[in-house]
C-alpha cells in the first residue's frame, strides 16, 4: 500500500509540473488561442490538486466510518474482541 502511495504521489507530481510547464509555455506563445488555453491551464492547476484534495478527504472519512460501524456492531452483539498487544482496553 505504501509502494502505491508514492507512486501516485510522484505521478501527481509530474502531472502538477506539466501544467505549470504548459501554462508557462502558453503564457509565452503567440498563437491565437493561447489566451483560452492558458485560461485552462491555469484553471486546471488550481482546481486539480483541489480535487484530489477533496478526494483524499472523502476516503478517509469514508474509511473510519467503516471501522466505527464495525466496532458498533461487535459491541451490540456482545462480542469481546480479543487484547492486541500496544492498544489499550477500556
Amino acid at each position: 500500500m505504501q509502494k502505491l502511495r508514492r507512486i501516485l504521489a510522484l505521478l501527481g507530481a509530474v502531472l502538477l509540473a506539466g501544467m505549470y510547464a504548459a501554462t508557462l509555455i502558453l503564457a509565452l506563445s503567440s498563437n491565437p488561442n493561447a489566451k483560452n488555453m492558458l485560461m485552462a491551464a491555469i484553471a486546471c492547476t488550481v482546481i486539480v490538486p483541489c480535487l484530489l484534495y477533496g478526494m483524499m478527504l472523502v476516503t478517509r472519512v469514508l474509511d473510519n466510518r467503516g471501522s466505527a460501524d464495525r466496532k458498533v456492531s461487535e459491541e451490540t452483539s456482545g462480542k469481546t474482541s480479543e487484547k492486541t498487544p500496544g492498544k489499550r482496553q477500556k
